[in-house]
């Protein structure tokens, strides 16, 4: 496959090293993120470590992201969670934005051109396209996964596809 992982044998914890084929299909890396996240999530019942280490995985795999993490629904709104990029929006109101709509509708939000979404909340100014995927459990969303891309239609039906799978994962983890 085209993702490694190692293990350390000096301690009983193991450690992590991921890395993608750039030359792979999406469809293979977004299996093997799901199969790695998995990994990574099997067993630990703490909600912000599984998020963190998620959010570090996808902003290592998937290329060419500029803003890859989370946002949690607390009391009727999304509140930011672990990510990798540059400091974001700490609160966000459902139905507002690409993370709010995203929240609000229970649907997967696939934005290929940010500036022309009525609404778009700008926490960097680098971002062309947004990917914004709710996990829900019990019918509710819980968080959203949040993907920001420097181009302009960067994200694809296949992209969707494998954020969407590796939400389904998360959704009795976080």
């Amino acid at each position: 496959t085209g993702l490694r992982q190692w293990w350390t044998r000096r301690s009983a914890s193991p450690m992590y090293d991921f890395a993608a084929d750039p030359a792979q299909p999406k469809p293979e890396l977004y299996r093997e993120l799901a199969a790695a996240a998995e990994a990574l999530t099997a067993g630990e019942s703490d909600a912000v470590a599984n998020m963190a280490n998620v959010a570090a995985l996808i902003w290592q795999l998937v290329p060419e992201l500029n803003w890859a993490g989370f946002y949690r629904a607390i009391d009727g709104g999304l509140v930011l969670g672990p990510f990798c990029g540059k400091p974001a929006c700490i609160r966000i109101a459902f139905g507002q934005g690409v993370c709010g709509a995203a929240a609000a509708s229970g649907e997967s939000q696939r934005v290929a051109a940010v500036n022309a979404f009525s609404g778009h909340i700008a926490c960097d100014a680098a971002s062309r396209s947004e990917l914004v995927v709710p996990v829900k459990r019990g019918g509710q969303v819980i968080a959203v996964i949040d993907l920001d891309a420097p181009r302009e239609g960067w994200f694809d039906a296949d992209d969707q596809a494998g954020i969407e799978a590796l939400a389904r994962i998360l959704a009795g983890r976080i």
